[in-house]
């Protein structure tokens, strides 16, 4: 396999995790006959102090010719003053937009050497194995939906659109009936 890898360390610890993440898809790639181009671009606060935008034009540009991106964490204190203007997560959710980024996969796999420190008593949580999938590209979350609930008891937060909650159910669930099943 031979792919390029759009490395978007971001701020803060991203830019370690992301050096370290890269170290290892080398020995990955040099293990598994593998080559990875590694290309590194801007993202968030970084971006912002570099450019003025949190998400700089050729970053997008290399976001979508790559074949996978590396992204590491983006913000911090430097950009979280209330009267900001550019914040280094409006980066983040360009990006998303831009790529048609819809969901978040989250496993949640408990590593049986903490399952003693866990709140939650660790008989319950030995053999737990789920998937928590995430929407990511809502209006709301993009601060786009002002439309009023359609019932009095639904909160802004927790409406979807129906398109939006098709494509995570298509994802959660990818058996052919599933989209069918979206009310």
């Amino acid at each position: 396999m031979t792919a390029l890898i759009a490395v978007l360390a971001g701020d803060g610890i991203g830019g370690e995790v992301t050096a370290e993440a890269v170290r290892v898809l080398e020995r990955v790639g040099a293990v598994f006959g593998h080559t990875f181009e590694f290309q590194s671009a801007l993202l968030g606060g970084a971006a912002i102090d570099a450019t003025g935008e949190a998400l700089p034009a050729a970053t997008l540009a290399l976001s979508k010719r790559a074949d996978a991106i590396l992204l590491g964490a983006v913000g911090g204190p430097k950009w979280s003053a209330p009267e900001t203007l550019v914040r280094p997560e409006q980066g983040l959710l360009q990006l998303r937009k831009a790529l048609g980024l819809f969901a978040n996969l989250r496993p949640v796999v408990p590593h049986p050497a903490v399952l003693d420190a866990s709140p939650i008593k660790a008989e319950l949580l030995r053999g737990v194995d789920i998937m928590v999938v995430r929407e990511l590209t809502g209006g709301i979350y993009f601060g786009e939906d002002t439309s009023p609930p359609p019932k009095p008891s639904m909160s802004a937060a927790t409406r979807w659109r129906k398109s939006n909650a098709s494509c995570v159910w298509r994802r959660a669930w990818p058996w052919p009936a599933a989209a069918s099943c979206v009310p």
